[in-house]
């Protein structure tokens, strides 16, 4: 039986979404690879299902609903903030349980009040799973890459050292091992000589063509791989923490900071606390982070019962700064969500354009509750 009929929800889920204020959106299974290939993150480029039309386009089946959304905005030209509801089958490689799990969610795009914008949506996502009865305990954890990285430029970490970092960002492993390569740096890797020398020089546009070259020639321009301008950014990063010694003391205050774990209606001060004993100024970072607490508060949201954790984000590239999941205790993740300030921009829009959103995994949840079949 098909996925999405087996969920017996499916119904009160677009009566939910309608009541939450969604405009109901269907988007098209079969998509566009590009968008996806260059803005999503290696993690899901990994797990994509690639194809090719007749002319040549290469397609895929959508791994996820945030990039068909805001590629549908930007087609119809729409303007001023839209909410947009979905309900469908996504499809990712080597998924435990299958390649295809169904998702619901809402996109909220053009707001201009971000704080308000995040406060909204993360209610809207635990109101969308008690209306679906999940009575499961759960757990909240939000992080924010926005102050990550208020917290990196503070340091005066260089650049190279900030790239790695940014990119290791929402991956806890990756993250960690970032940080020990950067404590105890190595030799520069070994690379061809047409690329060695951009390299050393940190010519990015350089190395940029040398590598679209190498890409082209082994046929791998349009693989699902990281592009031209990652692999560049990451050579640099490498050069750079090969040459460049480590400020340990920076980056001892870095893993003090990743380890800053508390209530959210808490977290502010906790990051106040940080920074003056620190001496960093984080005081941009740290009001608007304590605004969309309090707007949370006004959305009805539990701020006691929702945890941030400095380290914590998410392995999807387009994510600026809120960062959210609702998991069980034991990890499973049930909704994720976040903000997406630069990704209408990375698809083409004219202007920046701001967007939150989150997803729900109904399968997850239909396993809880009884809802599928």
């Amino acid at each position: 039986m098909n996925a999405l009929r087996s969920f017996s929800a499916r119904a009160d889920i677009e009566t939910i979404l309608a009541q939450l204020g969604a405009e109901r959106l269907d988007v098209p299974v079969l998509q566009p690879a590009d968008p996806f290939l260059d803005t999503a993150g290696e993690e899901l480029r990994r797990r994509i299902f690639l194809s090719e039309s007749e002319t040549g386009e290469t397609l895929c089946l959508r791994p996820e609903f945030t990039i068909p959304v805001c590629l549908h905005h930007l087609e119809s030209a729409e303007t001023g903030q839209r909410r947009y509801g979905y309900v469908g089958t996504a499809f990712r490689q080597r998924r435990v349980g299958g390649n295809e799990f169904l998702q619901a969610g809402i996109e909220d795009i053009g707001d201009t009040d971000g704080a308000a914008a995040d406060a909204r949506s993360l209610a809207d996502a635990l109101a969308l799973l008690k209306a679906l009865d999940v009575t499961a305990k759960t757990v909240t954890t939000l992080g924010d890459q926005a102050v990550f990285n208020a917290v990196i430029t503070g340091l005066g970490l260089p650049r190279g050292w900030a790239v790695r970092l940014s990119h290791a960002f929402g991956d806890r492993g990756t993250l960690d091992s970032a940080l020990e390569a950067l404590a105890h740096p190595s030799a520069p890797p070994e690379v061809p000589a047409d690329i060695l020398e951009p390299c050393e020089a940190r010519d990015r546009s350089a190395l940029v063509n040398a590598l679209t070259m190498r890409l082209r020639i082994a046929g791998l321009e349009n693989s699902g791989g990281r592009d031209a301008g990652e692999i560049a950014d990451r050579l640099i990063a490498r050069f750079d923490a090969a040459e460049i010694a480590p400020d340990a003391a920076a980056l001892a205050t870095l893993r003090d900071f990743l380890a800053i774990r508390a209530p959210l209606n808490a977290a502010a001060g906790a990051l106040s606390d940080f920074a003056d004993a620190n001496r960093l100024d984080l005081s941009g970072a740290i009001a608007d982070f304590a605004e969309r607490e309090s707007e949370m508060d006004r959305a009805g949201v539990d701020t006691a019962a929702v945890f941030y954790d400095a380290a914590f984000g998410r392995a999807l590239d387009y994510y600026t700064a809120l960062v959210y999941e609702i998991t069980l205790p034991d990890g499973l993740v049930l909704v994720g969500g976040g903000r997406y300030d630069r990704l209408l921009t990375m698809l083409g829009a004219k202007t920046a354009m701001p967007g939150v959103g989150f997803s729900v995994w109904l399968d997850r949840i239909g396993a809880l509750t009884g809802g599928a079949s």
